[in-house]
């Protein structure tokens, strides 16, 4: 099993900045050696992935967030973060964590992000 935590959601207004952060745990789970991802589901809309980082530190990003998210990880802690730059009203989602571990998808409970215009 895999608990996954996030915290750092908020209201923020267009042009503003967030860090979300997503504290994992779990036997022998490790943010290290396994893919993690951030998604988003607005109100009405299908959940999209945002992030992902693989091991060995490859990274990916929907279109609609280059250049303004950036994922990382802090192996030490076992956390995974999504820093969001350049905030726009469309970015307005719950957010929400996932682990991909010995063939399942856990999920964390997700963080809202409201931003305004």
């Amino acid at each position: 099993q895999v608990q996954l935590v996030e915290s750092g959601g908020g209201l923020v207004q267009s042009g503003g900045s967030l860090r979300l952060s997503c504290a994992a745990s779990g036997i022998g789970f490790s943010v290290m050696t396994n893919v993690m991802g951030w998604y988003r589901q607005a109100p009405g809309e299908q959940r999209e992935l945002v992030a992902g980082i693989y091991p060995g530190s490859t990274t990916k990003y929907a279109d609609s967030v280059k250049g303004r998210f950036t994922i990382s990880r802090d192996n030490a802690k076992n956390t995974v973060y999504l820093r969001l730059n350049g905030l726009k009203p469309e970015d307005t989602a719950t957010y929400s964590c996932n682990a991909y571990y010995r063939g399942r998808y856990f999920w964390g409970q997700g963080t809202q992000v409201q931003v305004t215009a």
